[in-house]
């Protein structure tokens, strides 16, 4: 993504999701926005609207954020070690933004991967199926039908 065509984007980012994609916060569990989203259609990076995962692969993890068993393309999901809070987790960023999305567990559902892309509703941008054309996004108008 363009440095200066980046800046502007983040610079209308609200408080939180600047705290969330460029200071790698978290936003407050059951308190924002897509933890229990059931529209369907894409998720992209709030910052570069890079597609990062499909409503098909969100499901209920009860921990209070978006939760999806797999990105749309592991090559737009950056994993890095993360030793903050006195954990190790892996954090997971857009590729093309890097921006802080959350991270990823090896708690999700056994049947499919055994994933959780536990991620900030802060850092993502919903697109409904019926404006994936509209939004640039035709191509992913497939993956519901």
């Amino acid at each position: 993504m363009e440095q200066s065509k980046k800046q502007e984007v983040i610079q209308k980012l609200t408080s939180m999701q600047y705290k969330v994609t460029q200071e790698n916060g978290t936003e407050p569990p059951f308190q924002n926005e897509f933890w229990s989203h059931k529209e369907e259609g894409l998720y992209v990076d709030i910052v570069s609207g890079e597609p990062l995962f499909s409503s098909l692969e969100k499901y209920d993890s009860g921990c209070g954020w978006p939760s999806f068993t797999k990105p749309l393309h592991n090559e737009r999901i950056q994993e890095k070690r993360d030793l903050s809070h006195g954990m190790i987790r892996t954090e997971v960023r857009s590729a093309e933004g890097d921006s802080h999305l959350g991270h990823v567990f090896n708690d999700g559902p056994r049947d499919q991967g055994g994933l959780r892309y536990c991620i900030n509703s802060a850092a993502l941008r919903f697109i409904p199926k019926a404006e994936l054309e509209k939004e640039g996004y035709g191509e992913y108008k497939k993956l519901f039908e």
